[in-house]
């Protein structure tokens, strides 16, 4: 093995760089200038033998054992192989006087042990020093300015105080076990910056205005009532200056707040109407009326029920007929534009105003301003009436057949209880309750055959006593929903007791003349249809008109210049 002292030996000295002036050519061009010099023959003829200049002797051979120790010649392979303590091969302590200077046994690197076994003798390495714990650097790296810089200083002048420590309290010192960090860290507000002590600063103040702000705002919504009517709106929240009823204003004034987006958009959903209407019959429109689907091809489509026209139509005549839907308007109020061209409902009621309890949209009758022993809904859904399930009939969903008749079958039921209205106030809930649970068309044909089965024995009994019962007053009883006795007039004029002595039964004279109305009502609407419709349109853009002016009218005083009167305008 080499010394270090022949490496050095060995080691080329360092070439200054020198930044190029010039670009310079590279290897392959400067062959290609010599070989296509003009006048020169490149045709390849032996080289003469290199001989060597003797005549300068001074000059000493650049291959000189003696002058150069790694090219002497008496070396030989064991030689070269062989180990020594000298610095290299052929390399003298004598030739190198600065050997003493680069190697010397008292140097550390070469004091240690020599053989393969000492080197891997683990006893021989010096005993490694306890590792220090490593600082926490979870809130940050703190500075170490002072530690490096400031130490020296601050023990000199005030004794053992560490700089770091910005509380000037000796009792936490990093290393008394006081407040700091064990392990002689800094104590947490030294990981804490100038912005961090300003957010914080800003933090505390914010929770406090939260906190001032929330204060007064519940003493303000717990303040007595303003009025006789929200204290009797209230009952179970009075007037007082106690916690407990100061709470229950707060809740109650926040609940109506909240009521806006839960409650009906009115407390009156119907418009008073003198005289009341007999009865009202209010309709879902979704599943009931129409149906709708969406497909690939055709996108969505809506299909109307078999017999819709008749059936609004016809009870038209009976029923103040309102259609009330959980779609918003802006989606139901097209279809039912083209399901009732001519305005045969009267009332159509949106998503708006239902109510809405835990997640489903509910259609509360209370709110419709109708007298509840008076009206009848019908729909598909059981959880849309839950509030009022004595008034509800609830049939099947539609689905699109063409040949379904289940919204025609119930004419006959609904016509016989606007029938027996005619005749005396009834409960509506009476009636449905007798044919809950049961397919109401089906109950109430079999019911009326029966009836006209008795009816036919009951006309030749009373043939033969001379009128001793009212058969008016049978058939009310016969069919289980009540009625009185005595003279009932029809709506045009005819006696009903003049009927049934001639073989019909008064449901038979009612229905022909809602036949008779029907076929008057589908008369002047083939006639007069298309006009109405010209009508109604000139009718609703004229409203929109007098909306924009109204609007400008209301913009332009705002502003500060009253508009114009509209005789003027028209001039």
């Amino acid at each position: 093995m080499l010394s270090r002292a022949a490496f050095r030996a060995l080691r080329t000295p360092p070439v200054l760089s020198v930044p190029r002036i010039a670009p310079i050519a590279s290897t392959s061009q400067r062959l290609r200038f010599y070989a296509n010099k003009p006048g020169r023959n490149n045709s390849w003829r032996p080289s003469d033998p290199i001989k060597f200049d003797e005549s300068n002797k001074s000059r000493p051979n650049p291959v000189n054992p003696q002058a150069q120790p790694e090219f002497d010649a008496a070396a030989t392979p064991e030689r070269n192989t062989t180990p020594s303590e000298a610095p290299g091969p052929g390399v003298s302590e004598a030739a190198r006087p600065d050997a003493a200077r680069d190697y010397a046994p008292e140097q550390e690197e070469f004091a240690g042990p020599k053989s393969p076994q000492e080197n891997a003798d683990p006893t021989t390495e010096s005993p490694q020093q306890p590792q220090k714990p490593l600082p926490d650097l979870r809130q940050g790296i703190p500075s170490t300015f002072g530690a490096e810089f400031g130490e020296a200083e601050a023990k000199h002048k005030t004794g053992t105080h560490d700089p770091n420590n910005v509380t000037d309290d000796p009792a936490k010192e990093p290393g008394s076990g006081g407040a700091g960090r064990e392990g002689g860290e800094l104590p947490k507000s030294a990981y804490e910056t100038s912005t961090d002590r300003r957010r914080n600063r800003v933090a505390n103040w914010s929770y406090l205005i939260t906190l001032l702000f929330g204060a007064t705002g519940a003493v303000y919504m717990g303040r007595n009532w303003e009025s006789e009517e929200e204290e009797k709106a209230n009952p179970d929240a009075p007037s007082g200056w106690a916690l407990g009823l100061m709470y229950k204003r707060a809740k109650a004034r926040i609940n109506n707040q909240m009521g806006y987006y839960t409650e009906p958009t009115f407390p009156k959903l119907l418009p008073d109407i003198e005289p009341a209407p007999p009865l009202t019959l209010v309709l879902s429109l979704e599943d009931l009326l129409v149906h709708s689907e969406w497909s690939t091809k055709h996108g969505w489509r809506t299909a109307k029920r078999p017999g819709v026209d008749y059936f609004l139509r016809y009870l038209s005549q009976y029923y103040e007929l309102v259609i009330f839907t959980s779609v918003k308007s802006m989606d139901a109020d097209p279809i039912i534009r083209k399901l009732d061209p001519f305005r045969i409902v009267m009332w159509p009621l949106f998503r708006e105003a239902t109510r809405y309890e835990k997640g489903e949209y509910v259609k509360d009758l209370s709110c419709l301003n109708r007298d509840l022993s008076k009206t009848i809904i019908i729909d598909t859904d059981p959880a849309h009436v839950k509030l009022q399930p004595e008034n509800a009939i609830i049939l099947p969903k539609w689905k699109g057949q063409p040949g379904d008749k289940g919204l025609v079958g119930l004419i006959p039921f609904l016509e016989y209880i606007a029938m027996l209205q005619q005749g005396g106030n009834i409960d509506v809930r009476s009636a449905l309750k007798s044919m809950e649970g049961k397919d109401i068309p089906a109950e109430f044909a079999r019911r009326e055959a029966r009836l006209r089965e008795e009816f036919r024995k009951e006309l030749e009994a009373e043939k033969a006593k001379r009128g001793k019962h009212s058969a008016g007053g049978f058939l009310m009883g016969a069919l289980g929903m009540g009625g009185g006795q005595g003279k009932l007039i029809l709506a045009d004029g005819t006696n009903a007791s003049e009927g049934m002595a001639q073989g019909k039964m008064m449901i038979d004279m009612f229905r022909e003349i809602g036949r008779k109305n029907y076929e008057a009502m589908d008369k002047e609407i083939r006639e007069n249809g298309e006009k109405w419709l010209k009508e109604m349109a000139d009718e609703e853009k004229k409203f929109q008109e007098e909306q924009m002016k109204s609007m400008k009218s209301s913009a332009f005083s705002w502003l500060g210049s009253g508009a114009p009167p509209p005789q003027q305008e028209n001039k």
